[in-house]
């Protein structure tokens, strides 16, 4: 058998062209294409990502909150760094980092 006789072959083979032609239908044209399944995967990805972060995070403020509800401390600590809190005889002063663009 010749190349171009296997070909030829090839082509009037019915279950070939149909495979192909299903293939063709699935990888490309369906509603679950390659594309989309790519796409779906890079997002499922980067939605693990973001659970990761968050779970972290919920663990930090439990700890927090822990922290806040048994100790009176940490709750004038917590008061003085997030709401710039002060006693009645005390002087708060804030200094911020310089603006990237400010000269010295």
């Amino acid at each position: 058998m010749t190349t171009s006789s296997r070909i030829i072959y090839a082509a009037t083979n019915k279950y070939l062209v149909a495979s192909v032609i299903f293939a063709v239908i699935i990888l490309f044209t369906d509603h679950n294409n390659l594309f989309e399944q790519m796409q779906r995967q890079s997002e499922l990805s980067d939605l693990a990502t973001k659970k990761a972060y968050y779970q972290q995070e919920i663990s930090n403020t439990r700890k927090e909150l822990s922290d806040l509800s048994n100790n009176a401390a940490a709750i004038e600590k917590y008061a003085r760094e997030k709401f710039l809190m002060k006693r009645d005889n005390e002087d708060v002063f804030v200094v911020l980092p310089p603006s990237p663009g400010s000269k010295k």
